[in-house]
């Protein structure tokens, strides 16, 4: 027996995953590891700086593969924004001395207009930390919201100005000339943070949590620093601080921004040592509740009374969410057999595809999201050949939606699709992406083969529906298919697969055998359908056994939504 073999049932032993903090001394974790509001007033540099290295290695332990561990891996992101001058550089510089730079991760960007037809957060989900990482990010989504906000409020108070002149010059009390309309970027700053905050709570349930930090310093502080000798970097905003009825805007943006928003971290910059101190204590406590909120409760460490390691059907009763599934809808059990000419096919197939890349090419650049699940063998790959078959390859991406590669694991888990979705930050000319499999994978294959947990799979029908409801409020049109076929016909299709030397490829092992889990997806379909089917994101489901008549729908259904599109 070769070396290798001898050591194959060594390697085959089950390691028990134990948790992150096992890996330190019981005084280590008690005064560097828990959280600690009142550390500020308890630890010197000294002890700031060891407990920070400590809690940044324990951070990138909870995604450690060998030995395993029983932490859900989780990461930080800080967003540092607030004042110009206020001593953000300073306390980001001292952050980084004081930890390993090599797992500290920075990014700036500085504000611009939000980018057409996607929401104010796509275009900074590349930056993403991985599970276990902390990065720091200067500027971020908060920068662009603000740019934005500081024009429309400046364009508001110009308007509001040649008003109460005019109202002055008619003698009209003061109280009549301040009782002014409410101002459009108030408005839309509102609306923006209600969607922000629904996005960072999203971020936060998957294991990416954030510590939001907000520098300020009074005017006077502000112009010094402006005249002094140093060399001032970038500013966030683009704006001029040298006028004081800009820092005045500035400042009525930020506290309605402040008021509405109640997780920031409000830090004085007015003495930037120490800020940068407040600033590391603040990031070592998140670091510290990032590492609490990684811990897996008792009852999901798989293991029974006997130290054994629980059974499926054990950790389902253990993990159990009440949650009551849908009565299955006809059209998912009754599948239309209609057996289509081939003749009229081609006839219609030739007029639908003309009308459709006309209606994409009138679009005036608006992005096109197809999303496209169904069953096994239902015709996903066929409809979308013949979807794309009038384009120009360079107007669209197809993606083939697999089981997500580690580097993706280790995000949320819409963020792989969040970095496919067309962007207008690149120099591709496609803005049209078509996904063969999509995010409803979560409360489809995840849920099925436990992929994802009842809490996970459960919650991700209000994350589905905030994220398509963020794309469509931008501008994006989201149009979403669900093939259906019969078990019979699916069999069918199968057979012919194997038999057939270029289609043999599309069938695996898996195929076969989540045929024996066939009620369970149905099931999880009709439970999908009902609870993601929107106004503005509605299912179309198209439920045939005959390829031909599936395709034609799927056109047609495609013509119907962008026809509106194009009228609105």
């Amino acid at each position: 027996m070769s070396k290798n073999n001898q050591d194959k049932p060594s390697s085959k032993r089950q390691q028990l995953p134990q948790a992150v903090s096992d890996q330190f001394n019981r005084e280590v974790v008690d005064q560097r590891l828990t959280p600690n509001p009142l550390s500020q007033f308890a630890m010197d540099q000294d002890a700031l700086r060891l407990a920070l290295v400590t809690a940044q290695f324990a951070l990138k332990a909870t995604r450690q593969q060998s030995p395993p561990t029983s932490n859900k891996p989780t990461g930080l992101l800080v967003l540092v924004n607030g004042m110009e001058q206020a001593g953000k550089g300073t306390a980001v510089k001292q952050l980084r001395q004081w930890v390993d730079p090599r797992l500290l991760k920075v990014e700036a960007t500085i504000g611009y207009p939000p980018l057409a037809y996607q929401p104010i957060w796509q275009a900074h989900t590349k930056a993403m930390p991985r599970h276990g990482d902390v990065m720091v990010y200067f500027g971020n989504w908060y920068a662009d919201l603000l740019y934005n906000v500081m024009r429309m409020a400046t364009d508001s108070e110009d308007e509001n100005g040649n008003k109460e002149s005019n109202k002055k010059s008619k003698n009209k009390s003061s109280d009549e000339s301040q009782a002014l309309p409410v101002a459009k970027w108030q408005v839309y700053l509102k609306q923006q943070l209600i969607e922000l905050q629904a996005f960072e709570r999203d971020l936060e349930a998957n294991q990416t949590k954030l510590l939001k930090c907000w520098f300020h310093v009074d005017a006077e502080t502000l112009q010094q620093r402006l005249n002094d000798e140093k060399a001032d970097p970038q500013f966030l905003y683009q704006v001029d601080w040298n006028k004081a009825e800009v820092i005045a805007q500035f400042n009525h943006v930020a506290t309605t921004l402040l008021q509405q928003q109640d997780d920031w971290v409000i830090i004085d910059g007015c003495d930037k040592s120490q800020a940068a101190t407040s600033f590391c204590h603040e990031v070592l406590q998140a670091m510290q509740d990032a590492l609490a909120s990684s811990k897996v409760p008792l009852s999901d460490t798989f293991k029974d009374v006997d130290n054994k390691p629980l059974d499926d059907k054990q950790k389902n009763v253990q993990n159990s969410v009440e949650f009551e599934p849908v009565k299955i809808p006809k059209i998912l059990k009754d599948i239309d057999d209609p057996d289509m000419d081939k003749s009229d096919y081609h006839e219609q197939l030739d007029a639908k595809q003309a009308k459709l890349a006309e209606l994409l090419r009138d679009r005036d650049g608006r992005h096109v999201v197809f999303a496209f699940e169904g069953m096994d063998a239902a015709g996903k790959g066929g409809a979308i050949k013949r979807l794309v078959a009038p384009l120009d390859p360079r107007e669209y991406q197809v993606y083939n939606i697999g089981a997500p590669m580690l580097y993706e694991l280790q995000h949320p888990y819409l963020w792989r699709f969040w970095t496919r979705l067309p962007n207008e930050q690149t120099d591709r000319i496609s803005r049209i992406a078509i996904f063969d499999r999509t995010w409803y994978g979560r409360v489809l294959v995840e849920r099925i083969e436990q992929f994802a947990d009842d809490v996970e799979w459960q919650r991700a029908y209000d994350e589905i529906n905030r994220f398509e409801a963020d794309l469509v409020a931008a501008g994006t049109l989201v149009i979403k298919y669900w093939l259906a076929i019969d078990k019979e016909e699916q069999l069918d299709r199968f057979e012919d697969r194997s038999e057939t030397p270029h289609k043999k490829f599309k069938l695996t092992d898996d195929d076969w055998r989540n045929r024996d889990k066939w009620s369970d997806y149905v099931q999880s379909a009709a439970d999908m359908l009902a609870r993601t089917d929107t106004e503005t994101t509605p299912w179309c489901v198209i439920a045939t056994n005959d390829k031909r008549s599936a395709r034609l729908e799927v056109l047609d259904h495609a013509i119907k939504q962008l026809s509106k599109f194009s009228e609105s």
